[in-house]
């Protein structure tokens, strides 16, 4: 197993670590035991928490996967929580077919909850920062995506920027992305949406606003092509999605990012944006379109 080949000849890490455990050397004996004792724990446990337990340094938590055939602790993770769920892989990776009801609960949020912390430590505070210079700085910023989720979250970017004050547009039909991207010039910034990170249309309209001048802000994976013709990327490396394309994971992260984008901006911005936010919140209220308080309408 030292060589990293034996264990990934199969997709049941588990299952490879229990028969394996008697030949491990010391360490990595220590550290498979703690794995097979409390495997659910140690999906949703961080590296640091994992070296702690096993009496081991983090280095060797991610030494450790992979030598037993993973590309580091989040694969690991990720093959321990399909092995977890041998049985219903195309319902939830943290979840078993025993599970009850409360049990699905803990470990759907668990999972999510898991994956926050890691993905966490990720993140890179420079490239935000960069992102957020080049959408202050820009006369125009256009948000696209292509698909279901990346049209609601470039729809949602788009709303955020525009009471900041910063001027925007959203376009979810493909031919007016690759024309309002044709529009773009020097300075002007398109922030381009994708989880998969390999849809055509959206490819073309990145080439078309590069070729234009425009900075492209990628909310994507790492590796995909949106992310190599990006000129920042901000990284939503997380879990895949057992059932749908883009899952809660992917959903959760890239909001998160978002978020993030729209309270830096708004930070840097200063009193103005704070000013222009609350007079949208006074005026929502006073119009009684976003309050408890409001009427509930009559359908007679």
């Amino acid at each position: 197993m030292a060589d990293g080949t034996e264990a990934g000849s199969s997709s049941d890490l588990l299952r490879n670590l229990r028969e394996t455990l008697e030949s491990l050397p010391e360490t990595q004996a220590r550290i498979a035991r703690m794995i097979v004792a409390d495997p659910e724990w140690v999906v949703q446990t961080g590296v640091e928490l994992l070296a702690e337990r096993a009496g081991v340094s983090a280095p060797t938590i991610v030494r450790f996967a992979r030598a037993v055939g993973c590309e580091g602790v989040r694969d690991m993770k990720l093959k321990l929580a399909g092995s977890l769920a041998l049985g219903t892989p195309y319902v939830h990776r943290s979840v078993r077919p025993t599970d009850a009801p409360g049990e699905v609960v803990r470990n759907v949020v668990g999972s999510v909850t898991s994956m926050l912390a890691e993905w966490q430590s990720s993140i890179d505070p420079d490239r935000i920062e960069a992102a957020v210079a080049a959408i202050r700085a820009a006369g125009r910023v256009d948000t696209a995506g292509t698909g279901a989720t990346s049209h609601f979250l470039a729809h949602d970017l788009h709303a955020r920027l525009f009471r900041l004050g910063i001027p925007s547009n959203s376009f979810s039909d493909a031919h007016l992305q690759l024309t309002a991207a044709s529009c773009l010039g020097e300075g002007d910034v398109l922030v381009a949406i994708s989880f998969v990170g390999r849809m055509p249309a959206l490819l073309r309209t990145v080439a078309v606003a590069r070729r234009a001048g425009a900075t492209v802000v990628a909310i994507t994976r790492t590796g995909t092509p949106l992310a190599r013709a990006a000129d920042i990327l901000l990284a939503v490396d997380v879990p895949g999605d057992a059932t749908m394309r883009v899952g809660t994971d992917a959903t959760i992260a890239q909001t998160i990012v978002i978020e993030i984008l729209s309270v830096r901006l708004g930070l840097v911005l200063g009193d103005g944006a704070a000013r222009r936010l609350a007079a949208v919140h006074d005026l929502l209220q006073s119009a009684q379109l976003d309050s408890d308080d409001a009427p509930e309408p009559g359908w007679e």
